[in-house]
């Protein structure tokens, strides 16, 4: 089809931060197809230098107010890691509720604001008001019922306070436990209406090949806080090598890096640990998956929004499970950690490097710290989510457009802003990289 299409989509819309679509297709022909990332730069791993160590948790859960307890787990993670501390079963159990919390904050965040609007017809979240009030209701009391839990955990939900390296400062009472499992009982019949509301939307029909990327593990459970790297290519390494997974690199229309693994691009986030893990998801999750007919290896990124569907069901029934368990199962309250109080509470430093790796959102998220004798940061590394993701989107589209080259130009458009929300890009944590201008020549760093 020798049609000529130019679309030049400035600040995506729907999607956190500043991204643009550019794509020129001339006599049929594709000569331009990008995703330029034009968000400023950020600093996060300079100002961590000098920091010390057990400042980091707090300094990095300012990254980002959607995974803001992620950033936390993560940093929490490399700085344990750096200095040799074991976690305690019942810290463990605890950070995981609090992933579990996160997780079905932000799944509910995408999928009714910012994906159910192209599904439901309209430009944004606003014109469902008086279309589907009662969809914009349930969105709503989800979303409370996960900021309320979080806020029972860790003292709030945006950037976490108790949740530190060694611990938690404040553990939850009985009667925290009490509350928290109300609340997400309490979320039960809006879940199911949810899953019912997807099992009437349609998604777009596309595919492509990609390798996808996330935690597995030789346990049973669905691997969110802990595992190593693994990819539908068949690659895994420990996260130690996290390095060799993302290989990133520089390319000149994006101020985030891109990565690759055994491909030219690979994926990460819910579709990703889906295809991997599917068989360890709750039983109910399950069904959901059943219900929807996603089925691993699913190739269609729009689907994406599918599986955190499938992982809000996980995570909440999850979270219920691990909550009922700490009641049968008193917490014990002298793990509570009271900092600067006296030797007893004082965690040694030493010297070491330290990764953490752990799901959020948008996919598999890396924290590596490099500490002094003193525990003070030398070096940092994050590599985030939606960085990985990039090439990924710019290969989807490339193949994308060519298939869809009858329709309008605006269809054509619509379509490649669904897909880039699909992956539910957080494009201001990923910007890692600057312009520095010398001589009046760009030089990027």
């Amino acid at each position: 089809m020798n049609k000529t299409v130019k679309i030049n989509v400035e600040y995506l819309t729907r999607v956190e931060g500043h991204g643009n679509i550019v794509v020129d297709v001339k006599d049929g022909k594709l000569e331009t197809c990008r995703l330029d990332i034009v968000e400023s730069p950020r600093f996060f791993e300079g100002m961590l230098r000098g920091r010390s160590v057990f400042e980091a948790q707090h300094i990095t859960s300012r990254i980002c107010g959607i995974c803001a307890c992620g950033h936390t787990l993560a940093s929490i993670q490399a700085a344990e890691d750096a200095l040799g501390i074991t976690p305690t079963e019942q810290t463990i159990k605890l950070r995981k509720l609090l992933l579990d919390f996160e997780m079905l904050d932000s799944h509910i965040l995408h999928i009714y604001l910012l994906v159910a609007p192209d599904l439901l017809g309209v430009k944004s979240f606003v014109p469902l008001i008086s279309s589907h009030n009662e969809v914009v209701r349930r969105a709503l009391r989800m979303k409370k019922v996960c900021n309320d839990v979080c806020d029972v955990l860790v003292g709030r939900h945006v950037h976490p306070i108790s949740a530190i390296v060694g611990g938690f400062t404040k553990l939850p009472k009985p009667k925290d436990l009490d509350a928290m499992l109300e609340m997400l009982k309490g979320m039960r019949p809006d879940m199911d209406a949810t899953v019912e509301l997807a099992l009437t939307l349609k998604f777009p029909a596309f595919e492509r090949d990609s390798e996808y990327v996330a935690l597995v593990s030789d346990d049973s459970e669905y691997p969110l806080l802990m595992g190593d790297i693994g990819s539908t290519d068949g690659v895994r390494m420990s996260k130690k090598d996290y390095g060799k997974i993302t290989n990133e690199f520089v390319v000149p229309h994006s101020s985030a890096k891109h990565t690759k693994l055994s491909r030219e691009s690979y994926a990460v986030g819910a579709l990703a640990r889906f295809n991997l893990n599917a068989e360890k998801l709750h039983p109910k999750a399950k069904e959901v998956a059943a219900a929807t007919g996603l089925k691993p290896k699913c190739i269609n990124p729009y689907l994406n929004t599918v599986a955190q569907l499938i992982e809000c069901v996980h995570c909440l029934e999850h979270a219920i499970d691990i909550i009922e368990d700490l009641k049968n199962t008193p917490l014990n309250y002298d793990e509570e950690i009271v900092v600067g109080l006296n030797e007893q509470h004082r965690i040694p430093v030493r010297a070491g490097n330290g990764i953490g790796a752990i799901e959020v959102p948008r996919g598999t998220l890396f924290h590596n710290y490099q500490t002094d004798e003193n525990g003070i940061i030398t070096d940092a590394n994050c590599v985030i989510p939606t960085n990985q993701n990039t090439g990924n989107i710019e290969y989807d589209m490339m193949k994308l457009i060519p298939e869809i080259l009858g329709r309008s130009e605006e269809d054509i458009t619509l379509a490649l802003e669904m897909l880039v929300r699909s992956y539910d890009p957080c494009i201001s944590c990923s910007t890692h990289l600057m312009t520095i201008y010398r001589h009046g020549s760009p030089a990027s760093r």
